[in-house]
């Protein structure tokens, strides 16, 4: 679905109806808004398990995308949008903010063949040919943002890369759910 924003301009962003709850769950977990070790060995291993250079796990508040997992082997990387710190994104750029309003599992082999997708930011900027990401969906039913991966080469994920990419958000809704129980013991 194509919406516009107020000014009449094209966004191709989804329309996300959760985003002020998720939010708020987010910031209930202490998640969205800063860089976290275990998040970030974990978009490590994800990394590892799917062969690539660029694993993430992206929290998706109402306002912006916050990568509170990041690795990577790619100088430049971590600076999609040149903001002041370099794991926050606005909703617009990349492809989680449809993975989070489909609630799926998005595989894009080669983002040039989905038009929608080729013309976002991160194709140039960062240098993005393909792109699989999976929801974290927590106990609550809400989804609270994605693990994802991206390459500058074509990949064909296949089922195989699918599968696999569900069974890492598996792992990464269990890191979460952990944290909420330590949260609630402390």
């Amino acid at each position: 679905m194509t919406t516009f924003d107020a000014a009449g301009h094209r966004h191709l962003s989804p329309v996300d109806s959760h985003a002020h709850d998720r939010a708020a769950r987010l910031r209930q977990l202490g998640l969205g808004d800063a860089a976290d070790p275990e998040f970030d060995a974990f978009a490590q291993r994800v990394a590892q398990a799917l062969g690539v250079p660029n694993a993430m796990v992206n929290f998706i508040t109402d306002t912006h995308q916050y990568l509170g997992g990041l690795f990577t082997k790619v100088a430049g990387m971590e600076d999609p949008t040149a903001d002041a710190d370099p794991r926050s994104a606005p909703m617009e750029t990349g492809y989680c903010p449809h993975v989070i309003a489909r609630r799926m599992a998005l595989v894009l082999e080669d983002v040039c063949d989905y038009p929608r997708f080729a013309g976002n930011d991160v194709v140039d900027k960062m240098n993005v040919r393909s792109y699989l990401g999976a929801p974290l969906i927590d106990r609550t039913g809400m989804a609270l943002g994605t693990v994802c991966v991206i390459d500058s080469e074509v990949r064909p994920w296949g089922r195989d890369g699918l599968n696999a990419i569900k069974a890492l958000a598996s792992e990464g809704v269990d890191l979460i759910h952990r944290r909420e129980r330590d949260l609630q013991a402390g």
